[in-house]
């Protein structure tokens, strides 16, 4: 449960930056290091949900009666 909500609270940090990124108002300073943050963020979301697509290929290949979309 601990990953989701770190999950859902970087997802909602990320746009957060992207709101603050397109309203164009920060520094080039500020925005270079929200755009870094923004990296980051969406680097961890994203092995975040590879791994979750990893873990449900597992599954499904563990229980072949479930019906799968190819």
């Amino acid at each position: 449960m601990t990953k989701t909500i770190q999950f859902e609270k970087s997802i909602s940090e990320l746009d957060s930056i992207v709101t603050q990124l397109e309203k164009g108002e920060l520094s080039l300073e500020a925005s270079l290091k929200q755009f870094e943050k923004g990296i980051r963020l969406a680097r961890q979301c994203q092995t975040t949900l590879n791994a979750a697509e990893q873990k449900i290929e597992q599954l499904a290949l563990e229980n072949p009666a479930i019906d799968r979309e190819e």
